[in-house]
């Protein structure tokens, strides 16, 4: 029987070992698929995080709720845009030139705020920044963007009328080729090292490389295991034919420790595998 999610056939699989089980999961934290959606208008911004099956509102602290807001906390535009009169109670009132307040340089001081937030949050990112907003913001926004990677194809439309699911459905159109690109790319990588002692199938191989966090990239198809121990501290390593009493998938092993030092897994049908093997590596030197 299978398991279904969103997305996802998860084949019925029982593993007693001493940590989770987490190879199924692997497309959600691959190389296919993780990206931004920065969702604009004057009166909310929102930043998502997308993968191909999933998508979640990322909480922002150092990002303006609005242009107003912008505007409230800008003394120079209160000395430029405001004046005070004295009610009748000797009170002060401000009074507002509405007409300016969604003028092209108010909107620029509101986006540099934004991308000024997002810098602290995604500086250190490499995956596609995708924009949603109404035509008129997009050429804004992009004269002050900071992020290198922030596609050219953007939503038109107001975002505050889109939930999250259809941001996510609209967006994946855009990333998607991206994805495939990067991903016929790395295939490339692979066959272009080749023959250079950067790359292997071996299972071994990859084991102990993968340990030692030399993997760049990874590749493993979705539904196969290769069951063994392994000891990192003396770097012994047994293959076996069946799952044993404290085996563990040496494909989610490979993974794990690829993702854990920076590398890159893709997970990928047998055909679109760089050779006939269930594994493949290229290794950082």
């Amino acid at each position: 029987m299978d398991c279904f999610l969103p997305g996802f056939i998860f084949k019925e699989l029982v593993i007693v070992t001493d940590r989770f089980h987490i190879r199924p999961l692997l497309p959600l934290l691959s190389g296919d698929g993780r990206y931004y959606i920065l969702a604009l208008s004057q009166n909310k911004v929102r930043l998502l995080q997308g993968t191909h099956y999933s998508i979640n509102e990322v909480s922002l602290a150092d990002v303006p709720k609005n242009l107003a807001e912008t505007l409230r906390d800008d003394d120079s535009w209160k000395e430029l845009h405001m004046h005070s009169a004295r009610s009748g109670k000797g009170k002060l009132s401000a009074i507002t030139h509405g007409d300016e307040v969604d003028s092209k340089e108010n909107i620029k001081r509101y986006f540099r705020r934004i991308d000024k937030g997002l810098h602290e949050l995604v500086r250190d990112e490499r995956v596609p920044l995708v924009l949603a907003g109404v035509d008129y913001l997009h050429p804004i926004y992009k004269e002050v963007n900071s992020y290198p990677h922030l596609m050219d194809e953007g939503i038109a439309g107001n975002p505050e009328r889109l939930s999250a699911g259809e941001l996510h459905e609209l967006t994946w159109t855009i990333v998607k080729p991206y994805f495939q690109k990067a991903q016929q790319e790395a295939v490339n990588r692979y066959k272009e090292f080749a023959s250079s002692g950067r790359t292997s199938n071996r299972v071994r191989k990859i084991i102990l490389e993968a340990s030692h966090g030399r993997i760049e990239l990874l590749f493993v198809v979705p539904d196969f295991q290769q069951w063994g121990t392994f000891d990192p501290g003396t770097d012994e390593l047994h293959l076996h034919k069946k799952e044993k009493t404290g085996d563990e998938d040496f494909l989610e092993f490979a993974a794990i420790q690829t993702l854990l030092n920076g590398g890159t897994v893709y997970v990928v049908e047998p055909e679109k595998m760089p050779n006939t093997d269930p594994l493949a590596a290229v290794f950082r030197y």
